[in-house]
């Protein structure tokens, strides 16, 4: 027998405020049309003044409590998946960890951008896999609306605000793919990539700093490098693309999106889509993405799913999991 991480529940929250496209035409040399064909995006939430991650995140939180049927203290680890915290220190998650009356355990941020969430799925598997923890709360949360250039049309349409949040918990598996839980997980980052996307500012240099990024350059390395590490966690949890069930992608881009499919051999009737409603939420945006899909009766228990993302760094990763 061997230990595996399975979901146990999953839940999320959108700020209240919905963005239309057109929003964005009083104040920018843009158009709903232009946001849409180049991106899939038609909409995104923005948090409230005041509104910030952790509060965010504590919403999703008890969602995925409430659809785990747990309580707080049935935690023993929480890990929150954030590029925008609200404060430099303390981490996001202890602010969660208050929020939720979770007393006991632990609790710490991971910083990928928008793999972090792949990133944080990784750690807490690891954990329950090597006895650690029994059961520990993922959560991917951002505000990226507080480090957006209002004045760069390339990126500030680009992005929103949400929170998604996963419970993983130790099962019993036979060791094959045939068990409930993660399967395979693959990591990768690449420094030299650094100024193809990043935040022009941070503690260390004394300034808060607006999100930049090189576009073109971001998208041709996101379709191969995500098709790349999806095979590749397919190939390690010994899973064909024919018994893939639901892809569950990074949401940045439909066309990055439609791309990694296509590269995979997979149809679009299998890939998870919410990027017209969320913008990309960065590390968000897959716990989001994988909600949204079993609220619509999409991803059901049983079923395989593949996420995959990419973000600054570059940082970029695979996880496959049977729900």
């Amino acid at each position: 027998m061997s230990i595996r991480a399975k979901v146990a529940g999953i839940g999320h929250y959108l700020p209240q405020r919905v963005v239309p496209n057109a929003e964005f035409e009083t104040t920018l040399d843009t158009s709903d049309e232009w946001i849409r064909s180049r991106s899939g995006i038609e909409r995104r939430h923005f948090a409230a003044e005041g509104e910030t991650t952790s509060m965010l995140a504590a919403n999703a939180a008890e969602a995925a409590l409430k659809d785990a049927g747990l309580e707080a203290s049935d935690l023993d680890a929480l890990i929150v998946a954030t590029s925008t915290p609200d404060l430099t220190f303390p981490s996001a998650a202890t602010m969660v960890q208050a929020r939720i009356g979770m007393s006991g355990g632990f609790a710490f941020d991971v910083q990928a951008v928008c793999a972090g969430f792949v990133y944080a799925l990784s750690t807490a598997n690891a954990m329950i896999v090597s006895g650690q923890a029994k059961r520990v709360m993922v959560i991917g949360a951002e505000t990226f609306s507080r480090i957006m250039d209002w004045t760069d049309r390339a990126t500030c349409v680009l992005f929103g605000d949400g929170a998604g949040a996963l419970i993983l918990e130790a099962s019993e598996g036979a060791g094959t793919s045939a068990d409930r839980g993660i399967l395979s997980v693959d990591l990768h980052s690449d420094g030299q990539f650094r100024d193809l996307l990043y935040v022009d500012g941070g503690v260390s240099t004394q300034s808060t700093g607006h999100l930049r990024m090189e576009g073109k350059e971001v998208f041709r390395h996101a379709v191969e490098k995500l098709a790349k590490t999806a095979t590749a966690a397919m190939e390690k949890a010994g899973v064909t693309s024919e018994e893939v069930d639901w892809v569950v992608p990074h949401q940045a881009n439909i066309r990055i999106i439609n791309g990694t499919a296509k590269k995979l051999g997979l149809p679009m009737e299998r890939v998870v889509v919410t990027v017209q409603d969320h913008g990309n939420t960065s590390a968000a945006s897959i716990p989001l993405a994988l909600s949204v899909g079993k609220a619509e009766g999409k991803i059901k228990q049983g079923d395989i799913v593949v996420t995959e993302a990419i973000g600054g760094g570059l940082a970029w990763g695979a996880v496959v999991l049977r729900w």
